[in-house]
């Protein structure tokens, strides 16, 4: 029961985060390459994405470990399937979450606020690279779910 529901909610927060993401990326992509010189939106939404991000990893690792994907195992590392849940997916998020949290800490220590979001936007986007490789989308027969 409460594997269902941590399942569906991991999988269903993640269009949200998702969404405002991309929302974020045009932001700092804006703020970044473009005249627009306003912290307000792009620092919100940079905050909102790593808070939800931060909530997807708490998630995340709960089911980390009540997971039947999941198996400590020697020979889960020869099954692409249980590697993937194992190793791959939890490395690749924690990795890009991590790209996330440094960049948000890097633009908030920044005056120079062009350079910054710049830096920031590169951050941003190479973790929303890595997090669309590691997720465990239906397409790819990895037992991911749309919701």
């Amino acid at each position: 029961m409460m594997y269902t529901i941590l399942k569906h909610s991991h999988a269903g927060l993640r269009w949200i985060v998702l969404l405002i993401f991309i929302a974020t990326l045009l932001l700092l992509f804006k703020q970044a390459f473009g005249n627009d010189r306003k912290t307000g939106k792009p620092k919100t939404f940079s905050l909102l994405t790593m808070i939800g991000l931060h909530i997807q990893l708490l998630i995340g690792l709960i089911l980390y470990f009540i997971s039947p994907k999941v198996v400590f195992d020697a020979t889960s590392m020869k099954d692409s399937l249980l590697r993937f849940y194992l190793v791959e997916h939890v490395s690749m998020m924690v990795i890009a979450i991590g790209l996330v949290t440094y960049g948000y800490v890097a633009l908030a220590k920044k005056t120079e606020l062009h350079s910054a979001g710049r830096k920031q936007f590169y951050y941003y986007l190479a973790a929303f690279v890595l997090m669309l490789f590691a997720i465990p989308w239906p397409f790819r027969e990895l037992g991911g779910t749309w919701f």
